[in-house]
């Protein structure tokens, strides 16, 4: 049976979840949808992907035609793995990369919209911008979700306090957020700074592709913390030059965890 999802935080509209852990995507128009199909199968043949970075990315199932949420007709839609399927009141972050978000063979319109965006976002004094979280309050038993209008207009220190947030137990308290989590969410061996870590080692090494526009998902609940990269419409072949743009991001990222722990 399929559903709408409830804990997407970002994103096109339109997508679909089932009972049995995956999440179908409607392929997107103007050759987005092409293309990120053209990764997903690139991606896994590709022998050159360390095992260890795989785990990294949504499992992919192929494509399947299907009657879209919104009515729209029957559609194709990417098969990949739901993150969030086997989780309690999970907790979930998408956070774009990079301080660009367009890709070099844009259009020229296409570039000027997106350049104004990341000028007015954190897109580019930081390499990332928050697009979309929601967090469980546990002392309230409910879910503390951002608005869209509000995400667009953060500033750095909006960035700081919102990862604060999501690892805090008063994420709807207008109190200074605890981070009680901090340490069992971010931290440990296998925490969410582990993980970014790991992914920043296959970046500065890695020149296969360039990850244009391309979204981290944190997602955390009691049983764990974990990191994916979704949305693949505009990657790009990286020509054997690494992807400073997506590294950049990725570096800050993870200097922003780092202090929070401290």
């Amino acid at each position: 049976m399929f559903k709408v999802p409830d804990h997407q935080v970002a994103g096109h509209v339109g997508p679909l979840v089932d009972d049995s852990g995956r999440f179908y995507k409607p392929l997107q128009n103007n050759e987005r949808g092409t293309k990120e199909v053209a990764f997903y199968t690139s991606f896994s043949a590709n022998s050159k992907i360390p095992t260890h970075v795989r785990r990294y990315f949504p499992i992919y199932h192929g494509t399947q035609f299907l009657e879209a949420s919104d009515g729209s007709g029957t559609h194709p839609h990417l098969v990949l793995q739901d993150i969030v399927s086997n989780r309690q009141n999970p907790c979930v972050m998408d956070i774009k990369m990079g301080s660009r978000t367009w890709y070099p063979q844009a259009s020229e319109d296409y570039i000027t919209r997106c350049f104004q965006k990341d000028r007015e976002s954190t897109s580019v004094p930081l390499g990332f911008k928050i697009c979309g979280l929601q967090t469980y309050d546990s002392e309230k038993r409910g879910y503390w979700k951002s608005q869209k209008d509000v995400v667009k207009k953060f500033t750095v220190d909006d960035v700081n306090l919102t990862l604060k947030r999501f690892v805090s137990c008063n994420p709807m308290s207008d109190a200074v957020p605890d981070c009680l989590r901090a340490t069992e969410v971010y931290g440990g061996s296998d925490g969410i700074l582990a993980q970014l870590l790991e992914l920043k080692a296959w970046f500065e090494d890695q020149t296969i592709y360039h990850f244009n526009s391309c979204s981290i998902l944190m997602v955390h609940d009691r049983s764990g913390a974990q990191v994916k990269l979704v949305d693949f419409a505009h990657v790009v072949d990286g020509e054997g030059v690494i992807d400073h743009n997506f590294l950049g991001g990725l570096c800050v990222l993870i200097k922003f965890v780092s202090d929070i722990l401290e």
